[in-house]
């Protein structure tokens, strides 16, 4: 038996509503959480998913009230991607922004407490990056996705008027 249209949009509407609920979730979650997903936060994931699945399409479970809850999470996710292409204060809004971890090879411990890494978090990404130390950065940013990416002293063009590199030839005269 086919659901009615009402039926059908009431699917819809609580799809789109889950939908919004789970992305500020996720979102709220911080991006580590997205970016370096352990086994705990896929079991968290898969059971998320379960449980807001009886709320989407509510006591109907026919395929097509299965199709258009599938349906209904594709068009929403099209649509928060292509705002977020458009519009900057939404992309920010959804999707964050880098945090600095390390600056000048010092590390950012307020930034570091507020995104949850933990130093042994940013040391294996240094290790990952071939640095030995945070002293060896200009840079260490934790981005949108996740990682961490560093900019080495080394890195930065010596020609160019750049602070870090000037304090880094500074940092090497006096070793």
């Amino acid at each position: 038996m086919v659901p009615s249209a009402h039926v059908l949009l009431d699917i819809s509407v609580r799809t789109a509503v889950i939908y919004a609920v789970v992305l500020v979730g996720v979102r709220l979650s911080g991006k580590r959480e997205v970016g370096q997903m352990t086994p705990f936060d896929l079991t968290l994931l898969l059971l998320l998913s379960n449980a807001v699945q009886n709320a989407m399409t509510g006591p109907d479970t026919s395929l097509m009230g299965g199709v258009v809850a599938a349906a209904t999470l594709l068009v929403m996710n099209y649509f928060v991607a292509e705002l977020s292409g458009g519009n900057r204060r939404f992309r920010k809004f959804v999707q964050g922004q880098p945090s600095l971890l390390v600056h000048d090879g010092v590390i950012i411990e307020s930034h570091m407490a507020k995104e949850h890494v933990s130093m042994d978090e940013l040391q294996r990404a240094l290790r990952e990056h071939g640095v030995a130390s945070s002293h060896d950065l200009a840079l260490a940013v934790l981005e949108v996705d996740g990682s961490i990416s560093c900019l080495k002293y080394d890195d930065l063009n010596p020609n160019a008027n750049n602070h870090l590199a000037q304090r880094r030839k500074i940092l090497q005269k006096h070793q």
